[in-house]
């Protein structure tokens, strides 16, 4: 089974826990089942609930919310970004925010 973590600012700061939190509770449960059906079948999750965006760089697709996430070390899952989907493709500008992210948890390792 795969393990879930959430992306981690310099500063302690977890911006996609902090979004997820201020969401309606019906989208938070949305979100968790998404979560649990990825920590099911990881990689091997596709259409409808996940979807890839850029190389490594997948988007988890739980009703209208959209969570960029990869797959990183000892089969785990790091959730860098969230956002409400706005149109039928990902702004660039958020996938911007995660691929930055990403690259920087790559940095470390």
């Amino acid at each position: 089974m795969w393990s879930i973590v959430f992306y981690k600012d310099h500063r302690g700061k977890c911006p996609p826990l902090e979004f997820i939190e201020e969401l309606p509770v019906m989208e938070q449960a949305k979100i968790r089942n998404a979560l649990r059906l990825l920590q099911e079948f990881g990689t091997n999750l596709s259409m409808p609930h996940a979807k890839p965006i850029q190389g490594k760089l997948w988007e988890l697709r739980p009703g209208g919310i959209r969570l960029f996430n990869f797959a990183y070390i000892e089969q785990q899952f790091v959730i860098l970004h969230g956002y409400r989907k706005q149109n039928q493709r990902a702004p660039s500008a958020e996938i911007a925010i995660a691929l930055r992210r990403m690259q920087e948890l790559m940095d470390e390792v």
